[in-house]
């Protein structure tokens, strides 16, 4: 099992690009089920996420080629273009999901155009319960018979005319990214209209209905959560570039602060990341951003004291839950205390003990509440990754401790950051990956 071995105390200071968004790119290639023509992807990142739904989508009848790099280093387009009705599984058995939640992506489209599907119980980081309740009810007002046995969704839609998903509307109880991406999915093949109320609306979600937009599919977005879809019988194929990843952006921006740095991110959006801005902003920070679709950049310097702020997540255009572990670790290093409260997941703390283990003073008042005291003098040390976020948390621990830094269990980083010792390395550390 891979490691990470890195030499701190570090600054960070560069440009670097940003990659394809790991979290838009899963539904992209989900939604390519939807059709029989060829779609073309761009900007996909090469993480392990990605490897492991393109193996599942292999199984489900998608064929898969890959052109050249394309330019700046970025990968190739992905071409990929899905076997028709009745003459591939419909199947997302459990050994290729379990270790991934956007596995569950695939039961939308494979119900709305084959007619059944049966899907494993998702998988993935194990940061809270992230029931798909949402996903099974919503299903179920488009006409769906839905039932789980056995670890697995069994839905299907033969009884209905055509076998095809009857339009409805749908309120969301809670907002739920997959379970948006799911249903929206489901009704652009569905007979009639579907008023989804309630929806996410993370730039990843957007991104979706864009490339379903390119594909045929009509929706309109009334900009505070409500989707109306209008039905169509099929859709067809389309080329799509995928958004930048703002989580990948923001982390190498919080390692700036962190570590008294200068680091410039191009080839990413400034709005999708203006919560985690704001925050550098009131820490101190320098930021400059310039607004570009595919092409925008962020500049963040910091070379004085870090003030301590609190933090509260929330769903888009919130503070993201996807950034608060690496905020965490930045605090550890801020003047003063900070509150942190996550509303999103609940057992989304578990990096907490892993940077005890490296001098910080957190303490966990309750599940989803804890406090940081600093600034601590983070000393290298062995530690444990427990999921994605946590990983990419004590990579940037490392950077600001002194001595010598091994992440074990690396694999979770692999599943959605891109290169990040290469990309870390022409930021100035010395990291090295440690192969056992």
């Amino acid at each position: 099992m891979d490691k990470l071995r890195i030499h701190g105390p570090c600054r960070l200071s560069g440009t670097l690009r940003a990659s394809g968004a790991k979290n838009a790119s899963l539904p992209a290639l989900a939604a390519c089920l939807l059709t029989g023509d060829e779609v073309v992807l761009r900007h996909v990142p090469r993480v392990r996420d990605i490897v492991t739904m393109s193996k599942l989508l292999g199984h489900l009848g998608v064929e898969r080629d890959e052109d050249p790099s394309g330019a700046d280093g970025e990968p190739g387009a992905l071409r990929l273009r899905a076997n028709g009705h009745g003459s591939a599984p419909d199947e997302a058995p459990y050994d290729l999901v379990k270790t991934m939640r956007a596995g569950v992506l695939t039961l939308g489209p494979l119900l709305a155009r084959r007619g059944h599907a049966k899907v494993s119980l998702p998988g993935g980081c194990a940061i809270g319960v992230r029931p798909v309740d949402q996903h099974l009810a919503g299903l179920e007002a488009m006409g769906a018979e839905v039932d789980i046995d056995h670890g697995y969704i069994h839905a299907s839609s033969t009884h209905l005319p055509d076998r095809r998903l009857q339009g409805a509307r749908f309120r969301f109880a809670t907002r739920t990214v997959t379970g948006t991406e799911n249903l929206l999915m489901a009704a652009v093949l569905a007979r009639g209209t579907s008023v989804l109320e309630n929806c996410a609306q993370e730039p990843e979600v957007g991104d979706l209905a864009t490339l379903l937009r390119s594909m045929g599919a009509h929706i309109d977005d009334d900009g505070h959560g409500t989707l109306t879809v209008e039905g169509r019988r099929s859709l067809h194929g389309a080329e799509h570039r995928v958004i930048p990843d703002r989580i990948e952006a923001g982390t190498y921006l919080v390692g700036a602060v962190m570590t008294r740095g200068d680091v410039t991110v191009v080839g990413t959006r400034p709005a999708d990341l203006a919560p985690l801005l704001e925050k550098l902003a009131e820490i101190g920070a320098e930021i400059t951003t310039e607004d570009g679709k595919h092409n925008g950049s962020i500049r963040v310097r910091h070379d004085g004291d870090i003030g301590a702020r609190d933090l509260v997540t929330a769903p888009h255009p919130g503070f993201p839950t996807d950034l608060q572990a690496q905020y965490m670790a930045l605090m550890t290093q801020a003047s003063g205390a900070a509150t942190i409260s996550e509303t999103v997941f609940e057992n989304r703390f578990q990096h907490v003990p892993e940077l005890g283990r490296m001098g910080a003073d957190i303490r966990i008042v309750r599940a989803n509440y804890a406090q940081v005291h600093g600034p601590s003098r983070l000393s290298g040390a062995t530690v444990m990754a427990t999921d994605l976020r946590a990983s990419a948390c004590l990579v940037l621990a490392g950077l600001a401790a002194d001595g010598e830094t091994v992440i074990d269990r690396i694999y979770h980083l692999d599943r959605g950051y891109e290169k990040m010792e290469s990309k870390l390395q022409r930021l100035g550390v010395r990291v090295e990956r440690l192969s056992s």
